[in-house]
């Protein structure tokens, strides 16, 4: 930034986004002054490197914005039957063993249609299940056996 930018020459990008073209890191300095902003390297390029005239305190305040919110985990999804077959059981869990693995937080949802309502105690055992299948990588965020869902977030 400013004065400690090693190339003679510049690419130069001013406060308004404006491409200036290529020219010497000296007068690049110098127009970022007159404007009270800074000259701060973006892009490191071959011949020239390119160069922006932005406030930097506001610049390294946006990359830890962005950064921390790349960072959040996501919440991923999976919906079941309550008479799923062993197979799709197993995919889904390792899916979501993938998941938590990332630092993901996994949603299990049991859906009921038509008589299986009055079978609750089946979908109930499946949570379980799901709980003890996952309980090595991951911990339980929220069980709530009357909606039928289950959050599980990454052990740490």
């Amino acid at each position: 930034m400013n004065h400690n930018i090693k190339a003679p020459q510049v690419r130069l990008i001013d406060h308004e986004n404006e491409n200036r073209g290529v020219m010497d890191t000296r007068d690049a300095v110098s127009i970022a002054e007159e404007v009270g902003l800074d000259l701060v390297v973006v892009s490191e390029g071959k011949d020239t490197p390119v160069a922006k005239i932005l406030d930097y305190g506001k610049h390294q305040y946006q990359q830890k914005k962005r950064q921390k919110q790349s960072s959040k985990p996501t919440m991923k999804e999976v919906k079941l039957r309550p008479n799923v077959d062993d197979s799709d059981y197993d995919i889904r869990i390792e899916r979501a063993t993938k998941w938590l693995d990332k630092g993901n937080h996994v949603k299990f949802q049991i859906r009921l249609r038509g008589r299986e309502h009055q079978h609750r105690d089946r979908a109930r055992e499946l949570l379980e299940r799901i709980v003890q299948d996952l309980n090595d990588v991951a911990k339980v965020q929220s069980l709530d056996t009357r909606a039928l869902i289950v959050q599980l977030v990454p052990e740490s």
